[in-house]
């Protein structure tokens, strides 16, 4: 007891000694990267890492005056903070110091010398030092010993909002230390939020983002190269993702490429997002979003149903299962999910079908063997009645492992080049069926095999004379010459300035990682520089883009011969041997949706803003309808085609799907149906019609976007399970369509002006087109409040449980109609 007391005594002279010499030292930065036993920071200074990268000081968070111990990016203008000490105990009107107590912890202590946050480090220090590394990382370990094995404490361990590169996701299977982001409560408020960002505490190696206790979202099973059901955290040219299981600890870890300045952010509103550093700009790059699209959803198709994107209804029951609630399917709803076609398991004569490219399930209960091999793991599976599945897991590279799952399978879903093979457990008649169907399948491939070879033997020789003939004759013309006759030039169409490859790829310094500023379907965009000092953009179309020679004759044509303050401009063109590039002129502030859906840039679009880009939209895209010399539906309209100049004036881009109609026509029809889930119109997505109502939907698609700062295709709200659209009408319906309003503009805009606009923008999606306005009547609702709106119905793709009788189901209307789409594209840019 008084040892005890003699300690407290010495903590309280060291701390008494700490807070008096605190007085005596200058403001501003420690002039190293550390503090010793014998030093202390107040909050006046700072601490700076070595390589001048990261700083730790304190900062104030919102209007309050409460000050937060944290850690930011040293050169980059906008305070980005990574790492906060006292989130949930924030210095209130009090000033602060940094400093260590009797045991060697790192401690917090306030203006009264009371501890706010202390490093809770149970091992005593000998000789302390707290460094902040270039990493990011702030550790507290014995002096002159840099092993990182042996720090005492770092702030790696305990991550809150932000993942660094080398920062691990996962779990200390020795110390049982959990690391996990977690968002903040609000923009301004550091407290903890209600999302978490973790490793599946369950063993099963994947990724799990949480609202509460509640999983909205999961990554699949890493699989010694990746996560199974992600497309999007795989290696490329920024990061490469990593991941550790073994006896001791299980984590994530990611490492840039070419000291890329990047960060993975777990935002207020739940999302996930992968952002980097354009030093030329002085501005944050969203790369991508990791819940990408609906199917990344949880459970969005309920138990054995499987999600896929690119199909016009989203979820399908597993090979020998149907819908559990056939009626629910019909309109839209799929969370009941399906059940088996025949009932009896634990028969002779059951077995497993194979079925490939998936996202691995979740369930409630699920085994992991990393040693067992495929078939050793089927003979398992097949002998336990409760076992549904099993898969391939090889978690380290080994080549084996296995997942075996028990009760129902969730969350799974289709993954184009990056899936699984899964086996589902099923009855003795669905082997035999299956096994009919493939009988079938290869008759009908061996007899089209014969029938190709023929074919080929014939046209081999025919198709080397053209290929030799068409080199020829490239190699007798310039480059340029050559390739424009492969998008067939015609002088009166393209009248615009031809750039050579030398050019451009000066301008965009080889198009390197640091000039690329977003990327999507048809390929990659670059900021260049010509030498004129003329900004430029870059559409540079990749190998494998969807867009052909035609689309891009079809842009280039279009929208050199349509000149609009709201379109963005093409300034010329690069056709050069295999290469395909676009021009246009440089827009500062990127697209729409980089901006909307940042949190933290789209706090500069206030209400005014807001109504501007709106209307600057419409009349671009009244322009194209009406008034160009040329009628252009646009069939692509969305917020990442809308880009705003430096006086934020929106542009509308990305003319490759656009059609131009006759002076009477007013609508026509296709079986390829090209754009983007969550703009496109019903009429569109399912029987391929599209008319000038069409681009109305997806300018009301986003309008309601604007207002609410919420996107369409990844809306969730706990309480329903429609879309943004049906959530905006079902607030209309119950007198509440203010609460669609995005809460950043509080206090922003007139009562009677929001609801015009929320009005105007469900007319515009309203399910049937002939309901939806024209754009020039969109522009007068918009524009004067004299004008007397009409009541909105119900809109597009709206899903809940019961619709009126006498309405049309969309599964009805799909069968009664005489097109079939054949060819589905998702194309996102």
């Amino acid at each position: 007891m008084k040892k005890l007391m003699e300690k407290q005594k010495d903590s309280l002279l060291v701390l008494t000694i700490s807070f008096t010499l605190i007085s005596l030292f200058p403001k501003g930065s420690i002039a190293a990267d550390r503090i010793t036993a014998t030093q202390s920071m107040n909050d006046s200074q700072t601490l700076v890492s070595s390589g001048q990268k990261f700083e730790l000081g304190f900062f104030s968070a919102g209007g309050s005056g409460d000050l937060y111990l944290g850690i930011w990016y040293k050169n980059i203008p906008k305070k980005t903070i990574v790492w906060v000490a006292n989130r949930e105990s924030p210095l209130q009107n009090s000033s602060g110091f940094l400093t260590f107590n009797y045991d060697g912890n790192l401690v917090l202590l306030n203006r009264s010398r009371s501890i706010v946050w202390s490093s809770n480090i149970s091992q005593a220090a000998r000789s302390p030092v707290v460094q902040l590394l270039d990493s990011g990382n702030l550790v507290l370990k014995d002096m002159g010993d840099d092993y990182s094995e042996n720090y005492l404490w770092q702030s790696f361990d305990h991550p809150y909002d932000t993942l660094l590169p080398t920062m691990k996701l996962g779990w200390n299977l020795t110390s049982e230390l959990n690391q996990y982001l977690r968002s903040w409560k609000s923009s301004d408020d550091p407290s903890p939020g209600d999302y978490t960002y973790s490793v599946d505490p369950r063993g099963l190696p994947q990724l799990v983002l949480r609202q509460g206790s509640k999983k909205l979202f999961r990554s699949g099973p890493w699989y010694g190269e990746q996560f199974s059901g992600d497309q999007i955290l795989v290696a490329n040219t920024v990061f490469k993702p990593i991941f550790v299981s073994n006896s001791e600890e299980v984590y994530y870890i990611y490492e840039t490429i070419d000291n890329i300045t990047s960060r993975f952010v777990l935002g207020q509103s739940g999302l996930v997002q992968h952002f980097s550093w354009n030093g030329k700009d002085s501005s944050w790059n969203l790369l991508f979003t990791v819940q990408e699209d609906r199917c990344d959803n949880y459970g969005y198709c309920g138990s054995y149903g499987s999600c896929n994107v690119n199909n016009t209804l989203y979820c399908e029951c597993l090979r020998g299962f149907k819908p559990k609630s056939p009626q629910d399917w019909k309109l839209l709803d799929w969370l009941d999910g399906c059940v088996r076609n025949d009932p009896r398991i634990c028969r002779n004569g059951e077995g497993f079908i194979k079925l490939t490219g998936l996202k691995l399930p979740d369930a409630s209960q699920f085994s992991v063997n990393v040693s067992m091999s495929i078939k050793d793991c089927e003979a398992e599976c097949l002998e336990n009645c409760s076992c549904m599945a099993y898969a391939k897991l090889d978690i380290s590279g080994s080549g084996n492992g296995c997942v075996t799952w028990f009760g129902d399978l969730l969350d799974i879903r289709e993954v184009a080049n990056y899936g699984q093979d899964l086996y589902v457990r099923v009855a003795a008649s669905e082997l035999e069926a299956s096994a009919d169907r493939s009988k079938k399948q290869r008759r009908i491939i061996i007899a089209v095999t014969v029938s190709v070879a023929s074919a080929v033997i014939i046209l081999a020789s025919i198709s080397w004379f053209i290929i030799w003939k068409m080199r020829r004759n490239k190699s007798s013309r310039p480059d340029n010459q050559a390739n424009i006759s492969g998008v067939e030039r015609e002088s009166d169409d393209l009248e615009l300035p031809l750039f050579d490859m030398a050019t451009i790829e000066s301008a965009t310094n080889n198009f390197s990682a640091a000039n690329k500023i977003g990327a999507g379907g048809f390929g990659p965009v670059y900021k260049g520089e010509l030498l004129s000092g003329q900004e430029i953009a870059v559409k540079r179309l990749a190998e494998n883009s969807g867009q052909g020679l035609q689309e891009f004759k079809n842009e280039v044509i279009l929208i050199s011969q349509l000149q609009h303050r709201n379109l963005v401009k093409l300034l010329g063109c690069c056709i050069q041997r295999e290469e395909r590039m676009l021009i246009y002129e440089y827009m500062p502030n990127r697209s729409l949706d980089s901006l909307i859906f940042d949190e933290a840039r789209c706090r500069s679009l206030n209400w005014q803003k807001r109504l501007d880009i709106v209307i600057g939209i419409a009349r671009g895209l009244l322009y194209l309808h009406r008034d160009s010399r040329l009628r252009v539906i646009h069939r692509d309209l969305k917020v990442s085609n809308i880009l705003l100049d430096s006086e934020m004036n929106p542009k509308i881009s990305d003319f490759g799907m656009a059609r131009i109609f006759d002076g009477n026509q007013t609508e026509s029809k296709t079986k390829r149906v090209v754009g983007t889930y969550g703009y496109m119109s019903p009429e569109y997505a399912i029987d391929g019609l599209f008319s000038f109502k069409s681009d109305v939907f997806s300018f009301g698609v986003i309008l309601l976007e604007m207002l609410s700062g919420k996107k369409n295709r990844l809306f969730f709200h706990p309480d329903h399970k429609l879309n943004l659209l049906g959530h905006a009408w079902k607030l209309w319906q119950e007198g509440n369509a203010l609460d669609l309003m995005d809460v950043l503009l509080e206090n922003q805009f007139p009562a009677s002006e929001a609801q015009r606009y929320i009005q105007v923008g469900l007319l515009c999606v309203q399910q049937r087109p002939e309901e939806r306005p024209t754009m020039p009547s969109v522009l007068l609702m918009l524009d004067s409040e004299s004008v007397l709106l009409a009541q909105p119905g119900r809109p597009g793709f709206y899903a809940e449980r019961c619709l009126p009788e006498t309405y049309p189901s969309l599964n009805d209307r799909m069968n009664s109609s005489s097109n079939e789409i054949t060819d589905t594209l998702l194309e996102g840019r």
